[in-house]
């Protein structure tokens, strides 16, 4: 999509319950600024490991107990933190800090920091911790293009081969982006938007075309430093409108209509 506006849920079979398990609260807050979003109750990346109410904001009984990734529900919410601009551009926040805000050791947050530094979103600041990258216009442009060279070809062959049927099965998710966008909120627009064109890079069949997508596609929604980061919810609105607009083009096999709204949804004016 235009430059705007987060894994998966999973858990195991219970296990007793532990001492010294993590907890994340339910309104975690920057070191260095406005809150953080409370991480999601679980996620599929497997690594450190916290047991009973970690992760269920605003829990007061006790629940089964459950075996989840605090790494990977620290990795969601900071990549929530960074598409709202939470975590803002030129700012350095410590793993340690960042810890006591969620609850958790230092260690899940500096591992959850470390992916987001290979995804380019922030990057070491030795002895001092992580500063979020501050991105301009020219590198939004760049990855649009990027994407661009990458999905615009691959609709255009589907729009030759995929049967109305299978387009129309994706309504729902178009759909999904117009009602995020009329919240307002970047940050649910963002996943629905990805979850949108994940599904329809999905018929190619090609694994690897989807994972670089989705890489590609997650660091062109972090908003960029400036007067001009900003996109208001009239933005996504008419972003979430080409969604529905292609669906249509796509079910009723114009393919003119398919070829200028991929190309102008990638190369349009944010």
């Amino acid at each position: 999509m235009k430059q705007g506006a987060r894994g998966y849920a999973g858990t195991e079979a219970a296990r007793p319950r532990t001492s010294g398990a993590a907890r994340v609260p339910a309104q975690p807050r920057a070191a260095a600024g406005g809150p953080l979003p409370a991480a999601p109750a679980s996620s599929g990346v497997r690594g450190e490991h916290t047991h009973g109410e970690a992760g269920l904001p605003g829990a007061r009984t006790r629940r089964p107990v459950q075996r989840t990734s605090v790494r990977g529900q620290i990795l969601d919410a900071l990549r929530t933190a960074l598409v709202t601009g939470e975590l803002r551009p030129g700012e350095v926040y410590s793993g340690p800090a960042l810890g006591e805000r969620f609850g958790v050791s230092a260690t899940p947050v500096r591992e959850a920091m470390q992916q987001l530094a290979l995804e380019g979103a922030v990057e070491v600041v030795p002895n001092r911790g992580f500063r979020v990258v501050e991105r301009g216009a020219r590198e939004l442009a760049e990855l649009a293009e990027v994407r661009a060279l990458l999905e615009v070809p691959v609709m255009l062959r589907l729009a030759r081969t995929v049967p109305a049927g299978r387009w129309a099965e994706l309504r729902p998710l178009a759909e999904a982006t117009v009602r995020a966008a009329a919240v307002g909120c970047r940050a649910t627009y963002a996943e629905a938007d990805r979850a949108f064109h994940r599904a329809v890079l999905a018929l190619a069949g090609n694994e690897q075309l989807v994972q670089i997508a989705e890489e590609l596609h997650r660091r062109a929604q972090w908003p960029q430093s400036g007067p001009t980061a900003s996109r208001g919810r009239a933005d996504l609105v008419a972003d979430a409108r080409e969604h529905t607009a292609l669906l249509d083009a796509l079910i009723a096999g114009d393919a003119d209509a398919v070829r200028a709204l991929v190309t102008d949804h990638f190369t349009g004016p944010s």
